[in-house]
């Protein structure tokens, strides 16, 4: 009964709801961005020649794209695609060449050198 008396807000839909959409919330951060990209460009070429962008998918009330993005979501009318890496990219990420690029030293002068350039004077 409260929540008819306040108006749709940034946290409409809650993040709850949009986090069960995607896998994490870095994937909701960039759909919601990708999309409110697509809708932003859809409304600055109204009227013109609009190629493959997609217009919004829902009526709403708020004019900002994230949100219209974040609302689609919510309603499962956008979705992310994930490609699934090749069988190059996988072996290779379980081989030990790729643990070659990202070893850990212990070496204290490597890791002043890091903090000389990483300080600002």
């Amino acid at each position: 009964m409260t929540a008819n008396l306040f108006p749709k807000s940034l946290m409409s839909p809650p993040i709850e709801d949009l986090l069960d959409k995607v896998d994490s919330k870095f994937s909701l951060v960039t759909l919601g961005a990708r999309r409110a990209r697509q809708i932003n460009a859809y409304k600055a070429h109204l009227g013109g020649n609009l190629g493959a962008i997609v217009p919004p998918q829902l009526d709403s009330i708020s004019e900002k794209p994230l949100s219209i993005a974040f609302e689609e979501i919510a309603e499962s009318l956008v979705q992310p695609i994930r490609d699934e890496p090749s069988a190059n990219e996988l072996s290779f990420l379980e081989s030990d060449e790729a643990l070659d690029d990202f070893e850990l030293t212990n070496d204290p002068l490597a890791i002043e050198e890091i903090d000389d350039l990483t300080s600002s004077d």
